[in-house]
């Protein structure tokens, strides 16, 4: 900022105004932090998910040497 611009805001307004955006940025990262926590745990349920069904899905190899099925 140049030196001929003064500040226009009192010391009182400026404390408001500095304490109301740290109250928000607190309360932003409590949220993201909880939004962080909610990802993984779908994350971690999505991976269980994909492991089961890629142990339940045939093997190509496995496939080659099954026997086919009696009609």
């Amino acid at each position: 900022m140049p030196a001929d611009v003064t500040e226009t805001a009192s010391q009182e307004e400026l404390l408001e105004q500095f304490q109301t955006r740290y109250q928000n940025l607190l309360r932003e990262n409590q949220e993201l932090s909880k939004k962080i926590k909610d990802n993984e745990a779908t994350a971690l349920k999505l991976l269980g998910a994909i492991e089961t069904l890629e142990s339940l899905a045939p093997n190509d190899d496995e496939a080659e040497y099954a026997t086919p099925a009696a009609e």
